[in-house]
């Protein structure tokens, strides 16, 4: 089961190689990292989530956001860019080497900021052809709200060993409902690259 939503993000990325979605040239290894950084997700749990039942929060991820029709192109790339940075913060703050191994975090961290330079050149390029910084805003504002919940969660649960592992779940479950923005941004492909 946890290895569903890696399978996912991984053919959520695929689709963002030579040729993909966004219309710009990402390393040959970046799927690859993208595979890597989930799999170390899914290494990383320390202890069973079934341990951390009365630990459980529903942190309302922004499903409809990703599954609406409304975004566009230049809001939907936002959306996956600022989700990958969201992610590297949450687990570089300093408080996440305590919960996890430190060299599987290492890792992941270092996958995450690839990830991040690699879709930077995708995310100017779009960016740059769209005006409407304000467009762009809605989406970015509801995830680090989003992604604030968390934090706090985290701080009142005292960043205990269950709370990150329920964190680590969320964000396993939360890329997986990045599968529709996949298909968002395969139906704009023609339109990304056009001034």
């Amino acid at each position: 089961m946890a290895s569903v939503p890696s399978l996912l993000m991984a053919l959520l990325l695929s689709s963002y190689g030579p040729g993909g979605a966004l219309g710009c040239d990402l390393p040959q290894n970046h799927v690859l990292v993208s595979r890597q950084n989930f799999v170390l997700l899914g290494q990383l749990r320390r202890i069973s989530p079934f341990f951390c039942l009365e630990d459980r929060k529903d942190f309302r991820f922004p499903q409809e956001m990703v599954d609406g029709s409304q975004l566009q192109k230049a809001q939907a790339i936002s959306v996956l860019h600022e989700m990958l940075q969201q992610i590297f913060n949450l687990f570089h703050a300093e408080r996440s080497s305590a919960a996890w191994d430190a060299t599987l975090l290492d890792k992941l961290l270092t996958g995450l900021h690839q990830q991040l330079e690699d879709l930077d050149t995708c995310f100017v390029q779009v960016m740059g052809e769209q005006d409407s910084a304000q467009g762009r805003a809605g989406p970015t504002v509801v995830l680090k709200s989003y992604f604030q919940g968390i934090h706090l969660y985290l701080k009142e649960k005292k960043y205990s060993d269950c709370a990150w592992e329920i964190v680590r779940l969320e964000i396993k479950r939360s890329f997986s409902s990045l599968t529709n923005l996949q298909e968002r941004l395969r139906i704009m492909d023609g339109d990304l690259g056009s001034p």
